[in-house]
């Protein structure tokens, strides 16, 4: 699939380790496009955070946008330590960093981000707050996973349909929902 859509080598190999190992939380080529974009935008000695590391697909796809770079950090987090080890084994640039934990726990500690992906419910749907706060002035919000229709668990739908409301409704930010792939949302925060 991922090799019939003219992506990178880096981003195919993620995709292979994630069918290889059942993983199927893969980040979605769409929003994956989407990220390469924005990453390509981030400004000189810029940060990338993403939460939910998985097997890599997204953070293959962040790394791609940025091409020849080397002044902007990538920070990838990810809970399950096994899944992040099969995000490590594939070769990535000195300047990707793996963290380990609950997003929604860490990002708190790691400073502020020109670009943010919380891919897990830690940091998207529950202490959503944090990830904003985390954010600088200008910087972006990426969330997938809004579009409800693609959920059955009534529990899960309530908890997005919080999460848009509140991205939605801050005066920090100013938003766009996107249509496309599992339901975006574009947020970014005010310089003023």
């Amino acid at each position: 699939m991922a090799e019939e859509q003219g992506l990178p080598e880096s981003v195919v190999t993620a995709h292979e380790r994630a069918t290889d190992t059942g993983f199927q939380f893969a980040c979605e080529i769409e929003v994956g496009r989407l990220l390469a974009t924005l990453s390509a935008a981030v400004p000189e000695g810029g940060r990338i955070l993403e939460i939910d590391t998985g097997v890599g697909v997204g953070l293959a796809l962040l790394v791609h946008g940025l091409g020849e770079r080397h002044d902007v950090e990538v920070v990838t987090v990810e809970l399950d330590d096994e899944v992040q080890q099969t995000a490590r084994s594939a070769p990535w640039p000195s300047w990707v960093r793996f963290e380990s934990g609950d997003g929604a726990e860490v990002v708190g500690r790691l400073g502020e981000f020109d670009l943010i992906f919380p891919g897990a419910p830690g940091g998207k749907v529950f202490k959503l707050s944090r990830t904003v706060a985390a954010l600088r002035p200008g910087g972006v919000l990426i969330v997938d996973d809004m579009d409800l229709t693609r959920h059955e668990d009534d529990d899960l739908r309530a908890a997005l349909t919080v999460a848009r409301q509140r991205l939605v409704e801050d005066a920090e930010l100013v938003c766009a929902e996107l249509g496309f792939g599992s339901g975006v949302i574009v947020a970014t925060k005010r310089r003023t």
